[in-house]
C-alpha cells in the first residue's frame, strides 16, 4: 500500500493492518451512498418520521376500530343481559303469585268449589312462570361478552412485529 486511503479496508472488520484489501472483498453492503432504483432514479424512500408517523397513524386507527368493536359487541351483549334479567324478574314475580294462589287454594280448599277455581289460576301462573325462566335461562346463555374484540386484539402483537402471516395459522 502507498500510503492512500482505502474505504473497503477500513470499513471491513476482518482487515488486518497493512494488509490491504481482502481477497474477493468488494465494499460492503451499506456503506457508501445508497444505490439507485433500477430505472436509474435516485431512491427516494421514506424517512424514518413518515415510517414512525405512519406506524403512529395505523396503530391509532387500529386502537380506534377495536374500541368501536368493542362498545358494539358489549352493547349486543348488555341489552341481551338485561333482556334475561327482566324475563327471569318476571319469572320471579309469577312465581310469587303461584306461592300465592296455592296457599288461596290450601286456605280455601275446604269448600270444593272455592279451591278448585284457585288451583286452577295457580296452574296457570305457574306455567307463567316457567315459560319466562326457560327464555330468560336461555338468553343469558346467549350474552358471550366481547369475543371477536378478544380474537383481534390477540392479533395486534404479531402485526406489530411485522408478521401477519402468524395471524392466519
Amino acid at each position: 500500500m502507498t500510503g492512500q486511503f482505502d474505504p473497503t479496508v477500513a470499513a471491513d472488520p476482518r482487515a488486518v493492518p497493512g494488509a490491504g484489501p481482502l481477497p474477493g472483498a468488494g465494499p460492503l453492503p451499506g456503506a457508501g451512498a445508497p444505490p439507485p432504483a433500477a430505472d436509474g432514479a435516485p431512491d427516494e424512500r421514506p424517512s424514518l418520521g413518515d415510517l414512525i408517523g405512519s406506524v403512529t397513524e395505523d396503530l391509532s386507527l387500529l386502537v380506534r376500530q377495536e374500541v368501536e368493536l368493542a362498545k358494539a359487541e358489549l352493547t349486543e351483549s348488555a341489552k341481551r343481559a338485561g333482556k334475561g334479567g327482566g324475563l327471569l324478574a318476571g319469572s320471579g314475580v309469577a312465581g310469587h303469585f303461584v306461592l300465592m294462589f296455592l296457599s288461596f287454594a290450601l286456605w280455601w280448599g275446604l269448600p270444593l268449589g272455592r279451591a278448585w277455581s284457585a288451583v286452577v289460576v295457580a296452574v296457570i301462573w305457574a306455567v307463567i312462570a316457567a315459560v319466562l325462566a326457560v327464555r330468560g335461562r336461555g338468553e343469558l346463555r346467549r350474552v358471550k361478552g366481547a369475543p371477536r374484540t378478544a380474537e383481534t386484539m390477540k392479533k395486534i402483537p404479531n402485526a406489530l412485529k411485522g408478521d401477519e402471516e402468524a395471524n392466519h395459522e
